[in-house]
């Protein structure tokens, strides 16, 4: 099967359809194998083996639909960059985990620099926002502070990686 060639995964190792496979389904996860077969230029089941193997092997991790927040109740969304007292491998970690268990957060990404992390977080209101910032992330352990940017609008959101064949 297909799936030992993707350990260590980069886009050498994807061939043609492989990366005509990927676009299509990030743009549309919910296509049919049968038409996205179709589209790639394939009968179904090498299609199906395909896209198994790609999951296999943590290319596909999953998916999901796009959901709009402000339609589901959370009008507000904003960016905290954290910085923590300690950077020592076990105080990321732990700081990692307490994100994780948080659902407001969305998004975590540890940065090089200045700033230690960068929070996405979805929240109904403002006020809402308030408490979860000064409840539940400030007094975070190893905390040493946040600034935080309100979204005012969303220009671009693109979900994956680039495919350009």
């Amino acid at each position: 099967m297909r799936a030992e060639w993707f350990t260590n995964t980069n886009m050498a190792t994807l061939d043609g359809i492989d990366r005509r496979l990927l676009s299509e389904l990030q743009d549309e996860g919910r296509v049919t194998n049968v038409e996205l077969a179709q589209r790639v230029g394939l009968t179904a089941p090498p299609c199906l083996r395909r896209v198994r193997a790609l999951e296999e092997a943590g290319v596909i991790r999953g998916y999901h639909a796009d959901l709009d927040p402000a339609k589901l109740g959370f009008a507000i969304t904003v960016f905290a960059l954290v910085s923590l007292k300690s950077q020592a491998e076990e105080a990321l970690r732990q700081f990692e985990e307490h994100m994780r268990e948080l659902p407001e957060v969305r998004e975590c990404h540890m940065l090089n620099g200045e700033i230690d992390f960068i929070l996405k977080i979805v929240s109904r209101d403002l006020q809402s926002f308030q408490e979860f910032l000064t409840s539940r992330l400030t007094p975070v352990p190893n905390v040493a502070s946040v600034k935080t940017s309100l979204t005012i609008r969303t220009a671009k959101q693109v979900p994956g990686v680039p495919f350009t064949d």
